[in-house]
């Protein structure tokens, strides 16, 4: 911002310097030719009544020298002729004695009585010339005329300089401007480049250097005052909310084990009429429970301040998916590894094996017996390069546009379903693929079922990886009661569940 406000002094400035030097610089120009102008006629007149003077007194013989006297001390040239227009005297050459210049359009005027003043550059082989051409009058009669010219070059040569002066003394001012206007801008920019590091240290979680409230323009330190406020207040809430979640995690989760546990001492007291209502009961203390964990869980990932780091994609895959063949052969279903290679991504730690977990967990609850639930991983083109993407596809019987959408909202269930789900593992998978720099979207699969789609940002995007696995079907391990080993999700990685 210290160059932006730089360069609209400069700019500004500049403006002003052109609108003041431009003009100033034309009207110089023209009012020094107009002099120069005025001069030369002058001179030509008095020289034209001293030529006349001559003239009437019969001393003709004496113009040459006279001539020659003035074009030495003015610098010009002087042209006399008689009163038919016929050379007498040239300072510069004799070779035009007896040239008769009377059809020229300046001589002619003159010999009419008129002076004739302008510039031409066909009189003198050098260039642009001021011309004054008057008539030396006697009485009624005009006995001669002169002409005197003057070169340009001085002229041109102080207008040149005035130029450059002019310009000079507009660096000058430029100069002082960019000093003056670079230490206004950094004391106008000081308080919101503290601003700006505050903001970023409470986008990290915690505000430990406050911007000074006693800098820059009274405007900005408003501001700056405003914000600490604010960024205290916040800080004071989250460490409240975090307090809470860090509380509640253990005070909720002792109660609804001990009421799951006098629940379970009941059974044996009971008729037998009753027993399926008990069963119902501690199937709801425990769904109770596990909504309980998924909101703290959310609640400690929204509250922490994480960050992405270097996770072989296809080691998890291959590692989730050996530990869920077991509960998928419980319900005959299959799991399939497919794709290319993936690589390295971004994620947060031990974010993929829950976002994991949660697909293959939802997956797994719609899918029939004998169809199979795919795991893929391909490359993709995305806005800022290359991306890498997780497909979890099942052959279940999918869902509609507007189920997808409101798939991710937390609590929400589908009017059809028939599980135990708290609704909370979706809500995850969003969470913690967008602490992982990447997004998540629910598709409509080839041939029916559901298509997870898990975007992440590879770690290497310059080059791509070309080799490929071929489909290896995981076989379905049957017999294998692994109900109490079930892989957790809707949970925090690294947190106490």
């Amino acid at each position: 911002m210290t160059r932006r406000l730089l360069l609209s002094y400069l700019s500004l400035m500049m403006l002003v310097l052109l609108a003041l030097e431009v003009p100033f610089g034309f009207v110089y120009a023209r009012n020094e030719l107009n002099r120069f102008s005025h001069t030369a006629e002058l001179g030509a007149v008095t020289l034209a009544s001293v030529c006349e003077e001559k003239l009437e007194h019969g001393r003709a013989s004496d113009l040459p020298e006279f001539a020659r006297d003035y074009a030495r001390r003015t610098g010009s040239r002087v042209v006399i002729t008689d009163q038919g227009g016929t050379v007498l005297t040239d300072s510069a050459t004799a070779a035009t004695v007896g040239s008769d210049l009377s059809a020229q359009p300046d001589i002619a005027t003159a010999l009419r009585d008129r002076p004739a003043t302008g510039i031409r550059d066909d009189l003198v082989p050098d260039g642009k010339v001021l011309f004054a051409t008057v008539p030396g009058r006697s009485s009624d009669t005009v006995p001669c005329v002169v002409r005197t010219l003057y070169p340009l070059a001085p002229l041109a040569e102080k207008v040149h300089a005035t130029w450059v002066a002019l310009a000079v003394v507009g660096l000058c001012v430029l100069a002082m401007v960019a000093l003056i206007g670079f230490a206004l801008a950094r004391w106008i920019t000081r308080p919101l480049r503290a601003l700006e590091r505050a903001t970023a240290q409470l986008a990290d979680g915690r505000l430990t250097d406050p911007p000074a409230t006693d800098r820059g323009p009274p405007e900005l330190r408003r501001v700056t005052a405003s914000f600490t406020r604010t960024a205290t207040r916040l800080q004071h809430l989250l460490h409240a909310q975090q307090a809470f979640a860090s509380e509640a995690s253990h005070q909720l989760k002792t109660p609804l084990t001990s009421l799951r546990l006098r629940l379970e001492n009941f059974e044996p007291h009971l008729a037998s009429c009753a027993q399926d209502s008990l069963s119902d009961a501690i199937d709801e203390v425990a769904r109770l429970s596990r909504m309980v964990q998924g909101l703290l869980a959310l609640a400690r990932l929204e509250n922490s301040a994480i960050t992405p780091e270097t996770v072989d994609l296809d080691a998890v895959v291959t590692d989730r998916a050996a530990i869920w063949t077991a509960f998928a052969g419980e319900q005959s279903v299959g799991i399939t590894v497919a794709g290319t290679q993936a690589g390295e991504v971004w994620a947060v730690a031990g974010a993929l094996e829950q976002i994991l977990d949660n697909l293959l967990s939802n997956a797994l609850r719609v899918s029939p017996p004998g169809t199979t639930i795919t795991l893929a991983t391909a490359t993709a083109p995305g806005d800022g390069g290359r991306t890498v993407e997780l497909h979890v596809t099942d052959q279940g019987p999918g869902m509609t546009e507007t189920d997808r959408q409101r798939a991710f909202d937390r609590f929400w269930r589908a009017a059809d379903a028939h599980h135990d789900g708290t609704g909370l593992g979706l809500s995850m998978v969003q969470r913690l693929t967008h602490a992982s720099g990447g997004d998540v979207s629910l598709n409509a699969a080839p041939g029916g079922g559901l298509d997870a789609v898990v975007r992440l940002r590879p770690v290497q995007t310059a080059r791509a990886r070309s080799c490929t696995t071929a489909h290896r079907k995981i076989p379905p391990l049957r017999n294998h009661s692994a109900t109490d080993n079930r892989p957790a999700t809707e949970t925090v990685p690294g947190r106490d569940q």
